[in-house]
């Protein structure tokens, strides 16, 4: 089992950054995928970057060359750096992490989930 825990969400104004961070804890996982993932009320669930265990990294159109995804595997932290927001990248954000997976694929079930941390970007 692995424990997620997110942190860092804020509102900031339009154009500004946040970095969103995702502490890891619990067994360890020689392949695995890690991701983001935002939700607004009302809306689908939207992936927004993902990375594996040999670092290879994947964007939502919507957030490339704007946001960096990252993992710290000495301190087991995952981490989202957000640059350049806009009002839309408004929601909230969750970690996530599919153990044992060797690569992140489309459709990939996600067995852990943090509680989310609220990001609010005003105009």
């Amino acid at each position: 089992q692995v424990q997620l825990a997110e942190s860092g969400g804020a509102s900031v104004q339009a154009g500004g950054s946040l970095r969103l961070s995702c502490a890891v804890s619990g067994s360890v996982y020689r392949y695995y995928c890690m991701a983001w993932f935002r939700q607004v009320v009302g809306k689908e669930r939207e992936e927004v970057a993902t990375i594996d265990a040999a670092g290879t990294a994947s964007y939502a159109d919507s957030v490339k060359g704007r946001f960096i995804i990252s993992q710290d595997n000495t301190n087991y932290t995952l981490s989202l750096q957000m640059n350049s927001l806009k009002p839309e990248d408004t929601g909230m954000y969750y970690c996530a992490a599919a153990s044992g997976a060797f690569r992140c694929v489309p459709g990939l079930r996600y067995g852990s989930w943090g509680q989310g941390t609220q990001v609010t970007v005003s105009s």
